[in-house]
């Protein structure tokens, strides 16, 4: 059989978490539930870090920027997942697949830059207190900030065109609820090497740069921590990393077991529902894990509500 021509794949199908009808209504509830909560609870934090002139720090800058990445993450998956279960079908045009790759791919990079930042500044702010608002002024923010969106754009458009060189036969059911790269690029009639060389490698540049200079900082940080004398300084000194320690390991953990089961298991549906912890469980976790244990992030959102 000759490959079709990628320009004329009309769609693919989004087999899904289930094929059982019975379960798409309860499927509907619970997803619509979990995207609610997660746009509802970090625009809260962007609201809250925006209000109070006491959040304007660099630790809440890109606390707020995590939570618009978190929003845009899931924004990307879940609103068409709901929407084929609603119309009862479980298409996506080519041209859809590409853009929700990309956008999938662009946020998801910017939450693994923004913990990445995040790391450094409770490294600066532990380690080097007296130069704290020195090193990480505005400029150096906006540097920060910039340089996460530029290298999360490139990587997404890089695997964006590569993508484009891939022709695809009939076989277009992808055994996931979105269009997870690797998945789709499983189904192309053309050679993917090429594809897959370019993602494994982004993912061990941007992934070990990223992981490097987390275990840099945090090893810096527990370090210095270790040398308070006092018990209380101690304990605020942890308490002001914990919530992002937290972030980072369910982020990290999640991600890292779903690659593990992925490549373990040969079941494709079995990883999409693996996959449901770092895409949608996680987003809508970081808010709670944020407010819950912190005082300031508490503060600001009882001055909302009051």
């Amino acid at each position: 059989m000759e490959p079709e021509n990628k320009t004329s794949v009309p769609e693919f199908i989004l087999l899904g978490l289930s094929k059982e009808p019975e379960l798409q209504p309860l499927l509907f509830g619970v997803f619509l539930s979990m995207y609610l909560v997660t746009f509802t609870g970090n625009l809260l934090i962007i609201v809250a870090v925006i209000r109070d002139s006491h959040l304007h720090t660099p630790m809440y800058f890109f606390l707020s920027n995590l939570s618009f990445a978190d929003i845009c993450f899931t924004s990307t998956t879940i609103p068409k997942m709901l929407l084929n279960i609603q119309m009862q079908n479980k298409s996506i045009t080519y041209e859809g697949c590409i853009t929700q790759m990309y956008f999938f791919m662009l946020f998801g990079n910017l939450d693994n830059f923004f913990l990445t930042v995040m790391a450094y500044d409770r490294f600066v702010a532990i380690c080097h207190p007296l130069h704290y608002t020195v090193i990480m002024n505005h400029k150096v923010c906006g540097l920060l900030l910039l340089l996460s969106w530029v290298l999360s754009l490139l990587d997404a458009l890089v695997h964006s065109l590569m993508f484009l060189r891939l022709s695809f036969c009939t076989e277009l059911e992808i055994p996931h609820f979105f269009c997870e790269f690797n998945q789709v690029i499983q189904l192309a009639c053309s050679d993917p090497f090429l594809n897959h060389l370019v993602m494994y490698f982004a993912v061990v540049l941007l992934g070990a740069m990223s992981l490097t200079e987390m275990l840099f900082s945090y090893t810096k940080v527990v370090s210095s921590i270790l040398r308070i004398s006092s018990a209380g300084g101690k304990y605020k000194a942890f308490s002001t990393c914990g919530s992002h320690l937290s972030v980072v390991s369910l982020f990290y953990g999640t991600g890292f077991g779903v690659y593990l089961s992925s490549t373990a298991s040969q079941n494709s549906r079995a990883s999409a529902i693996a996959s449901v912890m770092y895409t949608v469980v996680t987003p809508m976790l970081n808010p709670f894990i944020y407010s819950l244990r912190n005082k300031d992030i508490k503060q600001a959102l009882r001055k909302i509500f009051s």
